[in-house]
């Protein structure tokens, strides 16, 4: 049964609920012919599934392609779709593919990544603690405050801050070196927060990993000032991540190193692509593209119809496998 919108909107919810980031795709144009409509909505997540729909199997194939590398550079992209032999011409916040598969007409979808906002972990219910709880929602993150003893950091969190006084710090901060949390911050005096970083059983370098006192030094005083130092810290250690990470993701535009020029590398990687052998479309290299094995390898397809003229001859396209 074909999802409504209703049923999908209940998913999305769902999804959102269990902090899991996914697609959402909106045809915004069509020119007929063609089998969506403007108005027509899907959700993909990230293995490439497609719930509901934006048009027929050659067009999803692009359209899981790109919601897949939206999902890693975590930016929205206007996704055009025409027919025509395989070419592909990217500009900011947009990219044209043509598909040989296509009969006829062109569609337009726009794909808007919905990314869960980033969890921080706040040991604590003191003033500092509320204050973070409530600064933080308003520079996108999402502040879950707990106790020592409950405190559960994982490696995808943003962030442990302990401002709990004196109440299970330890622990909690170990768990979260030990994790991999970028940012581990303890708000004490910077006396008594030598003295908890010496307790920790752990190695000097995650040892010296560890914000205390946490913050910037603005002169903070009230718990609300303390708060937004702590955070203004924050934004700026992800933003010196992110801006490490860059040099990585420029190395394709340095001389002698092959790069594609009309198409700006995502923020992580994307998944790995193939070629459809029949009609030579890109296609995601993931369980949810139509494919088959032969000879070995796993060959992907953008359509149906391509995929059963494989079958059929399988030997006039081998080469292009």
């Amino acid at each position: 049964m074909p999802a409504t919108a209703e049923s999908l909107a209940a998913r999305a919810e769902e999804l959102a609920g269990r902090r899991e980031p996914f697609v959402h795709a909106l045809v915004v144009r069509a020119q007929h012919p063609t089998s969506a409509h403007a108005g027509d909505t899907a959700l993909v997540l990230p293995t490439g599934e497609i719930l509901g729909f934006v048009g027929g199997n050659c067009v999803e194939a692009s359209v899981r392609e790109y919601s897949l590398q939206v999902l890693a550079s975590q930016e929205p992209l206007l996704l055009r779709v025409l027919p025509g032999e395989p070419s592909r011409t990217a500009e900011e916040g947009a990219v044209e593919v043509s598909n040989p598969c296509l009969s006829g007409g062109a569609i337009e979808i726009f794909l808007q990544p919905r990314i869960p906002a980033p969890r921080v972990l706040v040991v604590g219910t003191a003033p500092v603690a509320q204050a973070l709880a409530s600064l933080g929602s308003g520079v996108g993150l999402d502040v879950e405050l707990t106790d020592g003893e409950s405190a559960e950091p994982r490696g995808d969190d943003a962030a442990l801050i302990v401002a709990s006084h004196g109440k299970a710090e330890e622990g909690a901060l170990e768990t979260a070196l030990r994790a991999g949390v970028p940012y581990v911050a303890l708000v004490a005096s910077g006396t008594r927060g030598a003295a908890v970083l010496e307790s920790l059983d752990v190695d000097d370098a995650l040892r010296a990993r560890v914000f205390t006192p946490a913050g910037l030094q603005l002169g903070a005083r009230t718990p609300g000032e303390i708060a937004l130092s702590i955070l203004a810290q924050l934004v700026g250690e992800r933003s010196k991540a992110r801006h490490a990470a860059a040099p990585m993701a420029d190395a394709a535009t340095q001389p002698g190193v092959p790069a594609a020029p009309t198409e700006p590398a995502p923020t992580e990687p994307g998944p790995a692509s193939a070629v459809d052998p029949v009609c030579g479309m890109s296609v995601p290299a993931v369980e949810s593209s139509l494919h088959l094995d032969y000879n070995g390898v796993t060959v992907y397809f953008c359509s149906p119809g391509c995929r059963a003229a494989f079958r059929k001859d399988p030997e006039r396209y081998a080469l292009a496998t």
